[in-house]
């Protein structure tokens, strides 16, 4: 009865989302004053649904009912708990039903908490995500039931992919969906304000909670995802330009440009209409990210549909929910001005150049995923890779890094360029100590882009704390102390990233018992290789004694595994961290005479890639927090002094 109570709750659910869709049209569109009454309980209602259908389906998996289709064909009653637990969403239908319980979670959210908008414009924006949620639900009820039975009922499980059974990656989707979803409502807030035509910092405000926490999660996620691809899949790379990881990074790309673009809407009441299409470009990223991994046209470890009517159902409705959000954007936009003018040289106008370069750098992102796809529906086969995308993103990365040295050292409005150029002298001088730091005493050449990716990360690092200079750190706002943080982020990560391209160095040897290899100081022993028994797996492991010197430094085990539902070889990998890098080993096949595939890599300050992404999601977390405790303290002003809105409060 577990799945049909799932079941169930989703038809209600999705039932209170076409009602909730009808009243929230009668009461912006007529004037319904009944209609309106209801709208936030249904938007509430449908949301515990929704979540209620998720937690039942997970229950279903933790219990191993194997009379439901989806639990049968990917869990086993073997399954240690929390895979048990992450295959509920370590599949198609599960991953879907997780993405449609949070959105409509996200809906219920906003009909309880938001308050800075009108109530047409938040009526508007409910129908909104009402209407969004309609189609993943009809899609989940029409296309992909997550409770279908299985009659008769399977004796065992065909067990989840072995790659997806690690702590990282269970947790990984979920923070990715959050993440999307709160892209969902940015758009919902878009089309709302626009049906109202109410475009202003009130609208900025409301969207940019949902924005940053979309953000911040989307930032946690990816960087999961890079650093699991790292340690799983044992190739040593840590970002190869997978159309499915590009899938996560087009909306990351599209919500940072979202959020600066947001800010100054919100503080100085310009880039209305850029604003509006920002997000809908940001929710569309997420429909095509969707559409790419669910469509079944990848292969991947992570496209879990291979059934084109799928594929095809969500293509429908990215044509519907972004075709129809263009069209109403081009029938409103004239009602939509600028707002507040700048000048070229001032913060907005650096605003404005980091947008449109995190455009540029998505655009080629976008075109650089899908034109593989398209050359293959005529016929020709051709890849696109890290070669492609390493040329052209790199440099332009680089820009939008100056621009973000110089972009928080300028003045609101309008600046000068005398002042400016003072105020960013220590970057420019950070920049040239490294250059030539790197010149002297780097122990072997270097391509251009790592060398001036170092020489940026320094310039970056030093202009991002330079908006504390001289402040009273105590009555800093602690949004303020989130943009250091993120920024500087920024720039411990591209020191990371061109760190391990300039400095790696790599060994591939067919190992035996006794044998050793040096590598960046280092001296690697293979001391034996034996079997071993893991929980759901088997294994043949290595045991390798590091040495630096004399002295031993550590023990690494890496694994060959083989797990056999389904039957799947792996190979865990090893990291040895130390302060300056991570020596990194994998034990592949087995050779004639006894010996061992063995790879050994040294990976200079590779660490410093996911650390600083950890900065980026703190950074991003902190201005959150910020923003909503100073909207709160301005909403209490407001109803002290009976101001309509907060902002009036203050004035």
């Amino acid at each position: 009865m577990i799945a049909e109570a799932g079941l169930a709750a989703l038809w209600l659910a999705a039932t209170l989302a076409g009602l909730q869709l009808l009243l929230a049209w009668l009461a912006v569109a007529r004037g319904n004053a009944d209609a309106a009454r209801f709208i936030r309980p249904l938007a509430v209602a449908q949301g515990v649904l929704a979540g209620l259908a998720m937690a039942l389906l997970i229950v279903l998996f933790l219990i191993s009912d194997m009379s439901v289709y989806l639990v049968a064909a990917n869990s086993h009653s073997l399954k240690p708990f929390i895979y048990k637990f992450a295959g509920a969403w370590g599949n198609h239908e599960g991953s879907m039903l997780l993405w449609v319980a949070v959105m409509s979670l996200a809906g219920g959210a906003v009909a309880l908490f938001e308050r800075s908008l009108d109530r047409a414009t938040h009526f508007a924006t409910l129908g909104a995500q009402a209407a969004i949620s309609l189609g993943f639900y009809a899609f989940l009820l029409f296309a992909s039931n997550p409770f279908q039975r299985l009659n008769p009922p399977a004796v065992e499980g065909q067990g989840l992919n072995p790659l997806l059974q690690d702590p990282g990656l269970a947790f990984h989707p979920p923070t990715l969906y959050f993440g999307y979803v709160g892209l969902s409502v940015a758009f919902s807030f878009a089309v709302g304000a626009l049906l109202t035509r109410q475009v202003d910092a009130r609208f900025a405000r409301a969207i940019r909670p949902w924005v940053l926490g979309a953000w911040v999660l989307l930032t946690i996620g990816i960087a999961a995802g890079s650093y699991w691809a790292y340690y799983e899949l044992g190739w040593g790379g840590w970002w190869f330009w997978d159309p499915v990881e590009n899938a996560s990074l087009m909306p990351w790309l599209a919500a940072t440009a979202l959020l600066h673009s947001a800010s100054v809407l919100a503080a100085r009441d310009a880039l209305r209409a850029w604003t509006v299409m920002l997000a809908v470009v940001a929710f569309a990223m997420s429909m095509i990210g969707t559409f790419l991994v669910r469509s079944g046209i990848l292969t991947s470890v992570h496209a879990f549909a291979v059934d084109p009517t799928r594929g095809s159902f969500i293509l429908i409705l990215l044509g519907l929910y972004i075709g129809g959000a263009l069209a109403l954007f081009a029938m409103r936009v004239h009602t939509v001005n600028e707002g507040a003018r700048f000048d070229p040289l001032s913060r907005e106008a650096l605003l404005v150049v980091n947008n449109l370069l995190l455009c540029v750098i998505l655009g080629l992102v976008l075109i650089g995923t899908l034109y593989p796809l398209l050359t293959e529906m005529l016929g020709q086969s051709v890849s696109v890779g890290p070669p492609y995308f390493n040329a052209v993103i790199g440099p332009i990365t680089l820009v939008l890094m100056t621009a973000l040295v110089v972009g928080p050292l300028l003045r609101w409005r309008r600046d000068e360029s005398g002042a400016a150029l003072r105020r960013s002298a220590p970057a420019i001088g950070a920049a040239l100590v490294t250059l030539i730091a790197v010149l002297l005493f780097a122990d072997r050449p270097i391509g251009w882009l790592p060398l001036l990716g170092l020489v940026m990360a320094a310039a970056v690092a030093v202009a991002s704390v330079a908006p504390l200079w001289k402040r009273n750190l105590r009555r800093t706002p602690m949004f303020t102390y989130g943009m250091v943080i993120a920024h500087l982020g920024c720039a411990v990560s591209l020191a990371g990233m061109a760190s391990e391209s300039a400095f790696s160095s790599e060994r591939l040897a067919a190992a035996a018992p006794g044998d050793s290899f040096e590598i960046a100081g280092y001296t690697v022993t293979m001391e034996g290789v034996r079997p071993y028994a893991g929980p759901n797996w088997t294994a043949m492991e290595a045991q390798l004694v590091v040495r630096r010197g004399a002295k031993v430094i550590g023990t690494a085990r890496p694994q060959a595994r083989y797990f056999t539902d389904p039957p799947t070889p792996t190979n865990e990998s090893i990291q040895l961290t130390r302060w300056n890098g991570q020596l990194y080993l994998v034990l592949g096949e087995a050779l004639e005479n006894g010996r061992w595939q063995l790879r050994i890599w040294w990976k200079p300050f590779v660490t410093l890639i996911w650390g600083g992404a950890g900065l980026i999601a703190l950074g991003g977390a902190l201005a959150l927090v910020g923003r909503v405790r100073r909207e709160r303290k301005q909403a209490r002003l407001a109803r002290a002094s009976g101001a309509e809105h907060p902002q009036e409060a203050l004035a």
